[in-house]
């Protein structure tokens, strides 16, 4: 997955467009990258996330949370009933549409097939 999501990426770029991330995309890789292997993580140190963070704020533009994008969580769970784990996905179109994007770069195009509002795009496809 990593190389289709390199030369997504990489695409995206050539064709002069934005590539943002939020806090939301942060955390969430933290968690991963610092849970232990046997709980499907990476098992790396808070140093290792540490770097790897700062390299991503350097590679992407980090758009901050504001309060308004509560509002439009909550609004997007209640118009799409969402429960469970589908609230964290929930937040990143709520961020999107606070912050005016449009298209959702993910492996996990069905998490967010039911959000009308934006674009799912997987990497694979470039």
């Amino acid at each position: 997955m990593n190389s289709d999501a390199t030369k997504a990426i990489s695409t995206l770029r050539g064709r002069g467009e934005q590539l943002h991330i939020v806090p939301q995309n942060l955390i969430e890789l933290w968690n991963v990258y610092t849970r232990p292997t046997e709980r499907n993580g990476l098992g790396r140190s808070v140093i290792e996330a540490q770097a790897e963070v700062t390299c991503l704020k350097m590679l992407f533009s980090l758009l901050l949370d504001t309060p308004t994008i509560y509002q439009e969580w909550e609004r997007l769970v209640v118009a799409y009933g969402i429960r469970g784990v589908n609230v964290h996905d929930a937040r990143l179109v709520a961020a999107m549409l606070v912050h005016k994007l449009t298209h959702i770069l993910t492996f996990n195009i069905s998490d967010f097939a039911r959000y009308a509002e934006i674009t799912a795009v997987n990497p694979s496809t470039f």
